[in-house]
């Protein structure tokens, strides 16, 4: 598998784009978040648009999901007729439908590409094309699940947004890599990760590689290269990614 960061900030930084990742496989061209900024960073990367097979979506907030709307109203202005899949929480649904006649009314009707939504649960995992898909909730303001993707011979999780727990502790476990959001450095925020408490918990659970992304504005501007020093003698291998960074699995 091929990772890219097309996005890994937090929801209000102007200068870096929201968090979402691009999962490359074998079979599956798979999305992880599509935030207001991530169409633009999407059509940089490939801008065909057959590309995408499925798009993932963590939870309800605009830096999550609101990217929606404009990305596939350009498969529509460009003839797409290939299907496309959603998976998200049960409720989520309803609430992608209305954002997408919100922001293009009455054109959703006029897609040539079929819409299909697979809903899952926490606790859950399902077979999409060559992926194991699993899920757990994370401790955040909204309802957010974060997710596993197993290709047989590797696999990585992706929090979207909310701290740890026991649950989710379980789910990242031996993993080769968790993309988590670490919003502060060693300050604990309700609905947030702390850096210092995600290492411990990825050195805890062998993870190979912790990636941290979703970072405060401020304290990425002020002092992310004192952050990074900090973070490159743990046992556990920690990156900090900018745009358009990749990784293999």
């Amino acid at each position: 598998m091929k990772l890219i960061f097309l996005g890994v900030g937090e929801a209000f930084d102007e200068t870096m784009p929201n968090t979402s990742i691009l999962t490359i496989s074998e079979k599956t061209n798979l999305l992880l978040d599509c935030g207001y900024s991530i169409p633009p960073q999407l059509w940089k990367f490939n801008s065909d648009q057959l590309f995408l097979d499925a798009i993932y979506i963590t939870h309800g907030h605009a830096d999550h999901y609101f990217g929606i709307p404009p990305l596939f109203q350009r498969m529509w202005e460009e003839k797409r007729k290939k299907a496309i899949t959603i998976i998200c929480q049960k409720g989520l649904k309803r609430a992608i439908k209305e954002l997408m006649e919100y922001g293009y009314k009455g054109f959703v009707s006029k897609y040539e590409f079929k819409i299909n939504f697979i809903e899952i649960k926490p606790g859950q995992t399902i077979k999409f094309n060559d992926l194991k898909l699993s899920f757990a909730l994370t401790e955040h303001s909204a309802s957010n699940f974060a997710i596993k993707i197993d290709n047989g011979k590797k696999s990585f999780c992706y929090s979207g947004d909310g701290m740890f727990n026991e649950k989710t502790e379980k789910l990242y476990r031996n993993s080769d890599l968790v993309i988590h959001e670490a919003y502060l450095y060693d300050e604990r925020r309700i609905g947030h990760g702390c850096m210092t408490d995600l290492i411990e918990m990825a050195q805890r659970n062998n993870v190979k590689c912790l990636a941290l992304t979703h970072i405060n504005r401020f304290l990425r501007r002020k002092e992310l290269e004192s952050i990074k020093k900090k973070v490159s003698d743990k046992k556990v291998k920690v990156i900090i990614p900018n745009p358009f960074e990749e990784f293999i699995l």
